[in-house]
């Protein structure tokens, strides 16, 4: 059986959990963001596979906590823009399986700048 990491957040001295409420927090760990720096997820606390599992509540929640994000980056790391997002299954992305929500804060002098989370998917190396 595997552990899943963000069920068991307190085994990882990296993890950062900076916001928290009921239903979901906002968490940062230098060892998933790689290059992103300053991003971060949104978890619910109860494990949920996917986004498209997430309760009411939790969805209500998540959109509570995004905007408090949102206001905390802007305010201290002062990005351009935003990429905010989920990846669904393992075809879609997804490596953790439990439902986050991925906040990454972008900035002018990216090598990327300028590119969105569809730039890949709308590739010609993706067509079917």
């Amino acid at each position: 059986m595997v552990v899943c990491p963000y069920c068991s957040l307190e085994n990882d001295s990296d993890n950062n959990i900076v916001f928290r409420n009921d239903f979901v927090l906002y968490l940062e760990n230098e060892n998933y963001r790689g290059a992103l720096k300053h991003s971060g997820v949104i978890i619910p606390l109860q494990h949920r596979k996917t986004v498209f599992e997430l309760t009411i509540e939790e969805i209500t929640a998540t959109f509570e906590m995004l905007k408090i994000v949102k206001l905390w980056m802007d305010r201290n790391v002062q990005p351009d823009g935003y990429n905010v997002g989920w990846n669904c299954e393992e075809v879609g992305g997804q490596t953790v399986f439990h439902a986050h929500m991925h906040v990454i804060p972008r900035f002018k002098d990216e090598p990327l700048a300028g590119k969105g989370i569809r730039s890949l998917l709308k590739s010609d190396k993706n067509s079917r």
